[in-house]
């Protein structure tokens, strides 16, 4: 197990250089969306406009050589767009099933919350069972499955807030801002990302995915890591200033998460070090802050300073 994680660290290394190359300024951000990916997960990536978000969904499909679509969702739209529909054929006097964009490797979802909740409500099941069902029929979707969605802020004009259930199905939520002065230099130096992302050259297969997500289910997890986790959990549903506290499909993504963290910095055991930077990123958008707890901050960023102070005070297994 050992040299299997030590042979994949590189190839997750080689993964990571590659995005870096083509999203400048966001290491953090490309470090998450290869846990999220290895960790089974859904990634949900918010910011401005013209931040790199599609860029990001674009070159990680292109780097692990896997079918893409991507999808621009607008107020009109309705789930038959996403899902597929079923339609009479004359020739053969019976309904045939029309794909639509959702079966593929990577969907990229780009401003989901542009579209009603209705249409938001046609992935719920694709993110979490891999299957879709129309007119009573299911289909499975090719694996991996993932689905990377970018959002604009709530505050923006023309956005329709992600519903707790819809939130939940993500494993992470990441915020890309803008780049520094040294990062945003390297941008305008360089060539145009579309032609970056043309140019690059597969870093895994899709088989190379599918067998790095098994293999990140035998990472191990001390039982005082469980308990660590669990604890946070606990002060999530029990804290005054969250009316909301996380769910157990949020302690569960916490662990996985944790796990591929671990495998991706080639070890088979996981340390307080792969759970604590993960708690926001996991929890942020599972929890919903309480109305008594006035704040200067954005809404969006309340639950992450509420998240920070339980983990601080959480005392960490030695």
């Amino acid at each position: 197990m050992a040299e299997i994680a030590t042979a994949v660290s590189h190839k997750a290394k080689d993964l990571e250089r590659a995005l870096r190359r083509v999203i400048r300024g966001s290491d953090e951000v490309v470090r998450l969306a290869l846990v999220s990916i290895f960790a089974r997960g859904h990634l949900l990536i918010e910011g401005v406009p013209g931040v790199g978000k599609t860029t990001l969904g674009q070159a990680l499909a292109r780097a692990i050589d896997c079918t893409f679509q991507r999808v621009q969702f607008t107020s009109d739209m309705l789930p038959s767009d996403v899902l597929g529909i079923s339609i009479f054929s004359a020739m053969e006097q019976e309904f045939e099933f029309k794909r639509g964009p959702i079966f593929t490797n990577v969907l990229l979802a780009d401003e989901i919350n542009r579209t009603t909740p209705k249409t938001q409500s046609a992935l719920l099941e694709a993110m979490n069972e891999g299957q879709v069902t129309v007119d009573a029929h299911s289909y499975e979707l090719p694996q991996p499955f993932l689905v990377i969605a970018t959002q604009n802020p709530v505050e923006h004009h023309g956005t329709y807030p992600l519903p707790e259930s819809q939130l939940d199905r993500f494993l992470l939520r990441v915020r890309m801002g803008y780049p520094d002065v040294q990062a945003e230099r390297e941008i305008l130096r360089s060539e145009a990302g579309s032609t970056q992302i043309a140019e690059m050259r597969p870093a895994l297969s899709g088989a190379d995915v599918v067998d790095m997500q098994q293999a990140v289910k035998r990472v191990r997890v001390d039982d005082s890591l469980v308990n660590y986790s669990l604890e946070i959990v606990r002060r999530t549903r029990e804290s005054e200033f969250l009316s909301l506290g996380v769910s157990p499909r949020g302690s569960q993504a916490l662990f996985r998460a944790a796990q591929a963290l671990a495998f991706l910095e080639g070890r088979t055991f996981c340390t307080p070090e792969d759970f604590k930077p993960l708690v926001v990123p996991v929890f942020a958008h599972r929890v919903v802050v309480n109305s008594l707890y006035a704040s200067t901050l954005r809404k969006s960023e309340q639950s992450d300073q509420v998240l920070r102070e339980i983990v601080e005070n959480v005392p960490v297994p030695v």
